[in-house]
């Protein structure tokens, strides 16, 4: 019987053995929140072509697949036939961060969707700060990436997004890429970036007023919205009003956004009327601040993977040009005074 016994708690002090060995590798396995997901129908040649553009190895980041089933739950009240498509070749990789430094994302070979737009909608489901690279192999409109985005986000963290902030995100998606479509993706989107940022920032909850809003911000941008537009964009940031936002969670991601639109806008000689001076500044100098650390897994893709003509665009590209031009105005100015200085340091800056 004693000899049983002495059995019996060397097989317990085995198994607490290899639970806590298995425990502590699957904490470290996790350990930096990284997640990686695949479209379901990607070829075995197609996945690993994703991760070598991720850099990362198959055994070294946590994997997720995501389907067209996955796609149709949370785009099929918003989305057409054509755009849920019947297979999922979207993919995305995403880095959550702490703080509210807000939502870097880069795109690549992605047509319908555009990193500010990501990010924004991002921004609607309730995520606060975080890296995100969403790409495929070959040119897909990319309306899955959101849905494989926001479900990295969620294994990633341990936290479910809510049901209507992401029901909310998807249309935002649509909504926005099919103006896109009509009047131009970087005008469509800060169309929506702008209004929304003012709608969240003064609990505007009055339909008139927000319609007031988006006719504002589509005047800055040039652009006369069709009432049917108007009406689409106006139902849509009604619902966002009611989703009780923290302005000061989502602020940095949608001057992040304008400053990146503005900065498109003027590399295509468009004029842009530019309101929100001051708070621009800021934006741009607390940003250069978070460039200097580097947007992690964004810097870390291979675009030597992906064919010779993918569109890739990112939302770090403003701050990067804002904090070069910065560096380039501190160099010239060493030898002028200091109101000098940040004179022509604000000037470089704006009217690039």
């Amino acid at each position: 019987m004693k000899h049983m016994k002495k059995i019996i708690k060397k097989v317990i002090a085995l198994t607490l053995g290899l639970g806590i060995i298995v425990g502590a590798s699957n904490l470290s396995f996790a350990d930096d929140g990284r997640v990686v997901t695949l479209g379901a129908n990607l070829s075995p040649k197609q996945k690993q072509m994703m991760l070598d553009y991720f850099g990362v190895k198959e055994n070294e980041v946590r994997i997720i697949y995501v389907n067209n089933q996955e796609e149709r739950a949370l785009l099929g009240s918003v989305a057409t036939e054509e755009q849920l498509g019947k297979v999922t070749m979207s993919n995305a990789y995403v880095e959550p961060l702490a703080g509210n430094s807000g939502i870097n994302v880069k795109t690549a070979n992605l047509t319908y969707v555009t990193s500010d737009m990501i990010a924004s909608t991002l921004a609607t489901a309730g995520v606060e700060s975080a890296n995100v690279v969403a790409a495929a192999p070959f040119p897909v409109s990319g309306t899955g990436a959101l849905t494989g985005v926001m479900k990295a986000f969620e294994v990633s963290t341990g936290q479910k997004l809510d049901e209507n902030k992401k029901k909310l995100a998807s249309k935002e998606l649509l909504v926005t890429g099919n103006l896109g479509n009509e009047i131009g993706k970087d005008k469509a989107s800060g169309i929506v970036n702008d209004s929304k940022d003012q709608v969240i920032k003064d609990d505007i909850k009055d339909k008139g007023e927000i319609k007031k809003e988006i006719q504002n911000a589509s005047n800055n941008y040039n652009v006369n919205l069709t009432d049917e537009q108007l009406n689409k964009l106006t139902d849509l940031l009604s619902d966002i009003s009611k989703q009780g936002y923290n302005y000061n969670d989502v602020k940095n991601t949608f001057n992040n956004i304008t400053n990146n639109i503005n900065i498109n806008l003027k590399n295509l000689g468009e004029a842009v009327n530019d309101p929100g001076f001051l708070d621009k500044i800021k934006s741009i100098f607390s940003s250069g601040k978070k460039s200097a650390e580097d947007f992690g897994i964004i810097n870390e893709t291979n675009d030597s993977m992906l064919n010779s003509d993918a569109v890739i665009n990112a939302t770090s590209d403003a701050i990067n040009v804002a904090k070069e031009k910065v560096q380039d105005t501190v160099n010239k100015a060493n030898e002028e005074g200091f109101f000098d200085r940040l004179f022509n340091m604000i000037k470089s800056v704006f009217q690039g």
